[in-house]
């Protein structure tokens, strides 16, 4: 499959980094997968329903300048469907059939403007828990390989 996984903001830790670096090597070999990274906007010191709008507002444009017509949006959400790892094997599939290019997109700390969420083609939740939005790069990585090791009915998976 080849795809885009659209993140805001950066990663600090160099354990994070090197985690994910070392995913997207091993991604190489199925397809053509990237990690784009959007500014992250300052969230207001006293926490403002309408200062954080303007935050979430601000980062989705910056989303959304990174997103093709073409493209197959999934938004990482918590108001999401759940799947299995071979659920989500079987959809990366699918569009890996389809010949899509998929940006999966994961909002900042304050989540996704309305605006990313309505352009997304799918929305994905892995959890009802909160995640670091770094730290779910790296279990989206790790996922979406475990996705390719399924498909090419390679070991991994258990």
């Amino acid at each position: 499959m080849n795809a885009s996984v659209l993140c805001v903001g950066s990663l600090r830790e160099k354990w994070q980094k090197d985690a994910c670096a070392e995913y997207l090597t091993r991604l190489k070999r199925y397809g053509r997968y990237e990690l784009v990274e959007v500014p992250d906007e300052p969230e207001p010191a006293v926490p403002n329903e309408k200062l954080s709008d303007i935050v979430i507002r601000k980062e989705g444009r910056a989303l959304l300048k990174r997103i093709k017509p073409a493209d197959f949006v999934i938004a990482l959400c918590v108001d999401a469907a759940q799947l299995s790892s071979t659920q989500l094997a079987s959809e990366v599939k699918k569009l890996e059939i389809a010949g899509k290019h998929v940006c999966l997109v994961i909002g900042g700390s304050l989540g996704l403007s309305g605006e990313v969420l309505s352009r997304a083609d799918m929305r994905l939740s892995f959890s009802k828990l909160t995640f670091p939005h770094q730290l779910m790069r790296l279990i989206l990585l790790e996922q979406l390989y475990r996705a390719e090791k399924i498909n090419a009915g390679e070991r991994y998976h258990k």
